[in-house]
């Protein structure tokens, strides 16, 4: 069995998936803003330096020493000329308050130089003998790395666009100069010499962002656990929050749905606690009500299965009673040799509303009976009883077959109230002669087999179906049987019979089914027809019933002779 995640852990990992991302994003954010203040902090102290320095020289002096830089990088100075200034008392006082300054704020580096702004632009992406600035002033935290006045050194490309927009426009830069050394993070300033007008040069310090990287990693440590404390507080409030308005009722609903279940459907009235007022006690009402439902369905149900028993039992009965209502014994007349007969009804459901009958009315007559009721079921079968009985008492009492007809007519109409009717085809046969009187009451067309011939389809006059108008006359007809000579009769369930494409098996057909032997005894012959309609139906459901008859003529024994 897959195991199941219960809703509350599914609720608590949701919200442990989100506290994470709410702490990184909130912490990522701060971050940013907090180093993004640190730098902004340091860069303007770095500012700050560079202009003390310059509030305590004279620009004019500064821009005198800048001039001879310049001269000297163009070739125009020499050495000595710088010598001679490094050596006066002026720019030694100078560089010592430089040195104390960067000491006093703890700057990695302090300097004064000119930038060659043609070679900046001259730059051709390797800083192999590219030597853009010369210097002035120089105090570096590390003695050894100082450079004198008249030294020249590269600059970092990443500040080419920021270095020329300073040295050209005399405005300081937005951005942030910051770069990586082993004395840790850096952040730059460079502040123009202006003299005149003139951008003359610049004053470069280099102070270290000591603190940039232990405060932010403070930072971020203090603002993953406060993040994550005020976060975990939050969730743990509306987590109890939830178990109380949620998770606890739908677990008591869903234990009340299992129990329903196994414990034969008891009802409980637990459900009815559920006052959440939204949809969960709305699906609590609702399976309170289902289970209540259910439980009326299943005794209903209880009571129309008993009562579809009882049904069951009672159509059992009927269709053992309308099945001996027919005559079932064959052969029928066993010491009779003039005729044989044999028929069979196979209904569509447990009763149906065809018939057939046979019997003798007096030693020389067989009346002979197939019909057809209009509808199914049980009416149907109820009005094929009381046709199928007017008729016999009616043959029985000597009329002929017109008379029958007319009379059993009338009893039909009287109180139909239904409007059922019923197709009849009576036929009574004088043994001694072979005269077969008949009359066809809107029934199917019967089949003619003569001796040495098979059978065909006979076209006899159709009077109106019985039972819808009284006094509606019936005309007979009659035929003369020869020995050998056989009439079968049949509903329309039998050309009528459909396979799933709704091609009917029709009169041809049965035609060429009962021609394959036509000469075969009546029940062969039955047997064989309905074979072939249900080969030919296949698995599609019969929907009505299939009620045949067949009389062979044998002849008695003058006739044969004759």
């Amino acid at each position: 069995m897959k195991r199941q995640t219960t809703l509350a852990t599914k609720i608590i990992l949701g919200f442990s998936m989100l506290a994470v991302l709410l702490c990184a994003a909130c912490t990522g954010i701060g971050y940013v803003q907090y180093r993004s203040y640190i730098q902004e902090q340091y860069n303007n102290r770095a500012y700050e330096i560079a202009e003390v320095f310059q509030d305590y020289c004279s620009v004019e002096t500064l821009a005198g020493y800048l001039k001879l830089a310049r001269s000297y990088k163009e070739g125009n100075a020499t050495m000595e000329d710088i010598q001679e200034v490094v050596q006066s008392e002026e720019y030694q006082e100078l560089l010592s308050q430089l040195n104390l300054l960067r000491e006093n704020v703890n700057a990695n580096d302090i300097y004064v130089g000119w930038l060659d702004i043609d070679e900046l632009y001259a730059y051709d992406g390797s800083t192999e003998g590219w030597t853009p600035l010369i210097y002035v002033f120089d105090s570096y935290i590390d003695p050894e790395l100082v450079y004198s006045f008249g030294d020249m050194s590269a600059i970092n490309p990443k500040y080419l666009e920021e270095s020329a927009a300073i040295t050209e426009t005399g405005e300081r830069s937005d951005s942030y100069f910051i770069s990586e050394s082993a004395y840790g993070y850096n952040t730059s300033a460079i502040l123009p010499i202006i003299y005149e007008g003139e951008v003359v040069g610049s004053v470069g310090v280099e102070i270290p962002m000591s603190t940039l990287q232990s405060a932010t990693r403070d930072y971020v440590i203090h603002s993953v656990l406060g993040v994550a404390l005020v976060t975990a507080i939050c969730i743990a409030i509306y987590l109890n929050y939830l178990y109380r308005s949620m998770i606890a009722p739908i677990n008591l609903i869903s234990g009340e749905a299992s129990r329903f279940v196994q414990e034969g459907n008891q009802i409980s009235q637990k459900l009815e606690t559920v006052h959440t007022n939204d949809e969960i006690q709305t699906l609590s009402e609702t399976l309170l009500k289902m289970e209540i439902d259910i439980n009326h369905y299943i005794d209903n149900l209880t009571k129309v299965t008993a009562e579809k028993e009882r049904i069951g039992a009672e159509l059992n009965v009927a269709t053992q009673i309308q099945t001996d209502m027919l005559p079932s014994i064959f052969p029928a007349f066993p010491d009779r040799s003039e005729f044989d007969i044999f028929a069979t009804m196979n209904p569509a459901r447990e009763v149906g509303g065809d018939f057939y009958d046979f019997f003798l009315v007096d030693e020389d007559h067989l009346a002979l009976v197939i019909a057809d009721v209009s509808g199914k079921g049980i009416p149907a079968a109820l009005f094929m009883v009381i046709a199928k009985t007017l008729i016999k008492n009616q043959a029985q009492m000597g009329h002929t077959p017109k008379e029958v007809m007319e009379a059993v007519n009338n009893q039909l109409c009287e109180n139909n109230e239904a409007d059922m009717f019923v197709t009849v085809w009576l036929g009574m046969l004088e043994i001694s002669s072979g005269k077969l009187t008949a009359v066809n009451a809107g029934h199917e067309y019967p089949m003619l087999k003569r001796s040495q011939k098979g059978f065909e389809l006979l076209h006899d006059d159709h009077g109106f179906v019985m039972g819808v108008m009284e006094d509606m006359p019936h005309e007979s007809y009659e035929i003369q049987l020869y020995p050998g000579d056989s009439v079968f009769v049949y509903t329309d369930g039998v050309p009528d019979a459909a396979d799933r494409d709704e091609n009917q098996f029709g009169r041809e057909r049965t035609l060429e089914v009962l021609n394959v032997d036509p000469d075969a005894a009546p029940e062969a012959l039955l047997t064989r027809v309905k074979k072939s309609i249900d080969e030919f139906v296949g698995e599609t459901e019969q929907f009505d019933d299939i009620t045949m008859l067949c009389l062979n003529y044998k002849g008695t024994k003058e006739n044969q002779a004759s």
